[in-house]
C-alpha cells in the first residue's frame, strides 16, 4: 500500500497557527499505510501526535536510506506514545538518519493506534 501524505503546516515567524486546523486523524489507514512526508526538511520539523488508545503505542520514524542518510544503519527512532495524556512532540531530526532518496521522511504506527497527527514546519529565523 501506498504510504499517506502529509504537507507540514508552516510555520510563520513572529505569528501563529491553529491547532484545530490542521491535525490529520490517525486511523487504520494511516496504521496500515504509514505516513510520508515529501520534500521533506527534518532539521526544522516537528511532529506533535496524540493518542486517545487507552493504552501506550509506539510511533516509528523510519531510518532513511543510505545514501543520502548515511547515518541510516543506526535504525529507527521509535518512541512510546502515552495513552490518552495530550499531546506528544518528536523532533526536529537530523536529516543524515532519517532521509530517504526520493528526499521524503516515513512515519508509521503501531496497530491499534488512534488520535492525531500535525507536521509542523520550523521557518528559518
Amino acid at each position: 500500500m501506498a504510504r499517506t501524505a502529509i504537507v507540514p503546516r508552516a510555520l510563520v515567524k513572529n505569528s501563529n497557527l491553529n491547532s484545530a486546523t490542521g491535525p490529520t486523524t490517525i486511523d487504520a489507514t494511516l496504521v496500515t499505510n504509514g505516513v510520508t512526508v515529501a520534500n521533506a526538511k527534518p532539521e526544522r520539523m516537528l511532529i506533535r501526535v496524540t493518542n486517545t488508545e487507552g493504552s501506550t503505542n509506539v510511533l516509528t520514524v523510519r531510518a532513511g536510506d543510505n545514501p543520502p542518510a548515511l547515518r541510516a544503519g543506526q535504525g529507527d527512532l521509535t518512541v512510546t506514545v502515552a495513552a490518552t495524556t495530550g499531546a506528544q512532540y518528536f523532533g526536529p531530526f537530523e536529516s543524515d538518519k532519517v532521509l530517504q532518496d526520493d528526499g521524503s521522511m516515513s512515519i508509521d504506527f503501531e496497530t491499534g493506534m488512534t488520535g492525531t497527527i500535525d507536521i509542523l514546519e520550523i521557518p528559518k529565523v
